[in-house]
């Protein structure tokens, strides 16, 4: 009896099922499980990882002994694209389903696609306003064009003797009572599955099959794009025989900005001003991200206070998917003056509204009559010290008090 029955029971069948046995139940319950019909992804990949260990005689003898932690021990637990699998099984375009997947041709068997190059672009807040184009400069594999890819001369490519043509090698080691499987390079083609003799090789990509080439592609940033977003060059990455080149693929990274704070389509700016500018309004002036600059009126009569947030509608970001702009957030901040002239104070109390009323206290109550002064250094360490203590308290989790019974 095996060790774990498991594998077996996610294909409904017997731990002494035959190979056609294996391969009917996979069969039927992957058609039902196929993403493209439908089914869910995880379980056509458990029940393709599962046909994959039992219908190899050699993992299925470890599974059998030592279930799936002997054949993580055994390296024998690494899965094969699910789809793949079920391509060379039942055929990708005419096999037994009749005309491919489900009547719709499955995943294509041709050549597979190369890796995407992902590079990053810094671009600052004014160049996402604007928009803008760059040149990216960059290094890439193409096919040699002398041999077309072949390496050297016609006829002069030949398999592996030694992989068969895969590249690798399987190296199987015994540990005590268990087999290690091991896959490394092949040393002889180096990888490739493939050897040319020295004196047959292409001279100009040196049997390679690809030579390096500089490309130059021009990177247009539309106005609006935001920190993240792609631009994609479908093809332009690495060439390799047999293989579709990959994208470049350009990713937006945004600048951090000494003026504005970016949120979505809207830009957030800080703005200092001044007490009489605050109480009597006047002008400020906001640099904007292209060769404007707003000059904004605080009517007279209306009070700004300190960390107060105003909004200028259509001064944000431009929008790609709207064609129109997000808004400009003001948050402005009041700068006292330092002192103030003990004259001009009569005329303070005419403009502004009487002062709060000092509060009143019982007879009993002695009043004793002082003056603010300003902290020392040391006395201001102090003080932020302990307002950081203050803090980590506050922030701490709920106290729990003994009842007296």
């Amino acid at each position: 009896m095996p060790k774990e029955t498991k594998l077996y029971e996610l294909l409904g069948v017997a731990p002494e099922a035959s190979e056609p046995e294996l391969k009917k139940a996979y069969r039927q319950k992957a058609l039902r499980a196929h993403p493209d019909k439908g089914g869910d992804p995880e379980t056509f990949k458990e029940l393709t990882h599962a046909y994959e260990v039992l219908s190899d005689s050699q993992k299925r003898s470890i599974y059998d002994r030592y279930g799936e932690a002997g054949l993580s021990e055994a390296g024998g637990a690494g899965g094969v694209d699910p789809q793949d699998l079920f391509s060379q099984l039942f055929g990708g375009g005419g096999g037994p389903f009749g005309g491919g997947f489900f009547g719709g041709g499955g995943r294509p068997s041709g050549p597979r696609k190369g890796k995407d190059l992902i590079h990053r672009i810094h671009v600052s807040l004014e160049e996402l306003y604007k928009g803008k184009t760059s040149k990216l400069s960059l290094n890439k594999h193409v096919i040699c064009s002398k041999c077309n890819g072949k390496g050297g001369k016609e006829g002069a490519v030949k398999t592996c003797p030694t992989c068969r043509g895969q590249g690798v090698k399987i190296v199987i080691r015994q540990l005590g009572p268990m087999m290690q499987q091991i896959q490394q390079q092949c040393t002889d083609c180096d990888g490739t599955g493939e050897i040319i003799n020295p004196k047959d090789r292409c001279k100009q990509c040196n049997g390679k099959k690809t030579i390096s080439e500089k490309k130059v592609l021009e990177v247009h940033i539309d106005k609006g794009m935001k920190g993240g977003e792609t631009i994609t060059f479908a093809g332009e990455s690495d060439q390799a025989p047999d293989m579709i080149p990959g994208d470049v693929v350009i990713v937006i990274e945004e600048k951090k900005h000494d003026r504005f704070t970016r949120k979505g389509n809207d830009l957030i700016a800080e703005v200092e001003i001044d007490l009489l500018t605050a109480l009597g309004g006047g002008q400020f002036a906001i640099q904007h991200l292209d060769e404007r600059a707003l000059l904004v009126t605080i009517v007279p009569g209306e009070v700004i206070k300190d960390g107060a947030v105003k909004v200028i509608h259509g001064q944000g970001m431009p929008s790609r998917r709207h064609h129109d702009f997000g808004d400009l957030y003001v948050r402005l901040k009041v700068n006292f003056p330092e002192s103030i002239d003990p004259a001009v104070i009569p005329l303070l109390e005419q403009a502004l509204p009487p002062r709060m009323p000092t509060e009143k206290f019982p007879k009993n109550i002695h009043l004793e009559e002082t003056v603010l002064a300003e902290p020392d250094a040391r006395q201001q360490r102090a003080t932020a010290e302990d307002m950081d203590v203050d803090e980590e308290e506050d922030g701490a989790g709920p106290r729990v008090q003994c009842q007296n019974q």
